[in-house]
């Protein structure tokens, strides 16, 4: 399966419909382009300047885990329904409702007097980017009538968004050194307008029929948050934060059991695959975005390199994972999802055990090279995850399934930062190791539940 292929159904609503041409394909490809790589380099820009925003702002190490959570926690969550809404309100208004806010929110970040400011900004960023995302992929999707052409569009996409990736840690060194931590959101500014204008220029999307979950989608809000307070507050507070978070748990179970159309059917959960792909899924990112969080402060803070020296370490390790997704692709095509999914679960595995050794007198480049085991194996884990989610369910839920998998992943995210980040108060290299191995027990479940999946032969192309 081809990367487009794989990544394609996270556009939640795959109904079909008119996919006529009324407006120059190339320019909805340009102006969703733009929006998915915007989001996507947000997720990653940030923490290259989390230092530089700690010495501006003050706040302290929880301080700096929610500037990263608070964009994470709603892309996460609201992901579950914006498929929906931008079904709703018609994808090309969706977009240019989303993008308009994630710009004024960019704004809203850069000029942030103190850090609650900023977190707050960082909330309606994160929020934004739930709509962009769907929204977006159907821009794409009904801008292309032919399949063939609509294939190679959604590749582009996906190239861009993974190239955004790849660059953020880069980008947010160069304009943290060069210019200030406020300008890793400003550069957001240009990016949305422009990508406003060029919706001008692309046909209205319709509308469709959509069920919309809200007491679903607000208790999930609700207990996703208070878990990851829980985690990076701790205390008395935290406690709090916990009971809520398993009240909210306990009532989303039992309002989802009753609903004509869930915001999560939970009985795709009795399917061996899809408790394979979500806990694959799940511990990737715990991994993946945990480890990227840490080292940053660790490049920087514990061995005294500058912003752009930081964002530079990390380019081994995320500049591999677009050809590394591409890779996987063939082979899940060829040898079906269970191969790569293990080999990539099993290699990140190894990854983390190799970087349990990294201490403060590691070179800094050595610790660069460490990073990109993990990478590796996570990039060639996860189009193969995907794959074993979308064929455990109906095509027709197809949609909802990516988007169940997809908040997942953007939830173990935001609780890998939070875990590492409590881990740390103790001492950062005993912090780094003790979070390193949640990391890998969590890999091991997931490599154990893929073990037990059904393998499928090589199809010979």
């Amino acid at each position: 399966m081809s990367l487009n292929k794989t990544l394609a159904p996270l556009q939640p609503a795959l109904s079909e419909g008119p996919l006529e041409q009324r407006t120059a394909p190339a320019l909805a490809l340009a102006a969703a382009l733009l929006g998915s790589a915007l989001i996507t380099l947000d997720a990653s820009i940030v923490n290259v300047a989390l230092p530089a925003i700690g010495s501006g702002l003050g706040g302290g190490l929880r301080g700096l885990q929610w500037v990263v959570d608070a964009y994470t926690l709603p892309f996460a969550a609201l992901m579950l329904s914006t498929g929906a809404f931008a079904d709703r309100a018609g994808a090309s208004r969706a977009y240019g409702i989303g993008i308009a806010v994630f710009t004024l929110a960019s704004a809203a970040c850069g000029f942030a007097p103190d850090l609650a400011v900023l977190t707050g900004a960082r909330v309606a960023q994160g929020a934004a980017a739930a709509v962009v995302l769907p929204a977006s992929l159907s821009l794409v999707r009904e801008a292309y009538a032919d399949a063939a052409r609509r294939a190679r569009a959604v590749a582009v996409w996906a190239a861009g968004s993974s190239t955004a990736l790849a660059l953020g840690p880069v980008v947010g060194g160069v304009l943290t050194t060069a210019w200030s931590w406020r300008g890793i959101f400003f550069v957001n500014l240009p990016v949305g307008a422009a990508a406003l204008l060029l919706l001008l220029r692309v046909a209205r999307s319709e509308r469709r029929p959509a069920p919309l979950d809200l007491p679903g989608q607000a208790l999930a809000a609700v207990t996703l948050t208070g878990l990851t307070f829980a985690v990076i507050e701790g205390g008395t507070t935290g406690m709090a934060a916990l009971a809520v978070a398993v009240v909210a748990a306990v009532l989303f179970v039992r309002v989802e059991t009753r609903r004509a159309h869930p915001v999560v059917p939970l009985g795709m959960f009795r399917d061996r695959a899809v408790r394979a792909a979500v806990a694959a899924g799940a511990a990737c990112s715990v991994a993946f975005y945990g480890v990227l969080f840490v080292f940053s402060l660790f490049f920087q803070q514990v061995q005294g390199r500058s912003a752009l020296y930081a964002g530079l370490m990390f380019l081994p390790m995320t500049g591999v994972i677009a050809v590394t997704n591409l890779v996987s692709g063939k082979l899940t095509g060829r040898y079906g999802p269970r191969v790569p999914m293990i080999a990539g679960l099993a290699l990140s595995v190894l990854g983390l055990l190799g970087l349990l050794g990294v201490g403060t007198a590691t070179p800094t480049v050595a610790a660069a090279l460490l990073l990109v085991p993990l990478a590796l194996g996570c990039a060639l884990a996860i189009p193969a995850l995907t794959a074993v989610m979308l064929d455990a369910v109906p095509a027709g839920r197809s949609g909802l399934a990516a988007g169940v998998l997809n908040a997942a992943r953007q939830v173990s995210g935001g609780l890998g930062i939070a875990v590492f980040g409590a881990l740390m108060a103790g001492g950062f290299v005993t912090g780094l190791r003790a979070g390193l191995a949640v990391c890998v027990a969590a890999l091991l479940v997931a490599l154990a539940l893929s073990f037990r999946l059904a393998g499928r032969p090589a199809t010979g192309v």
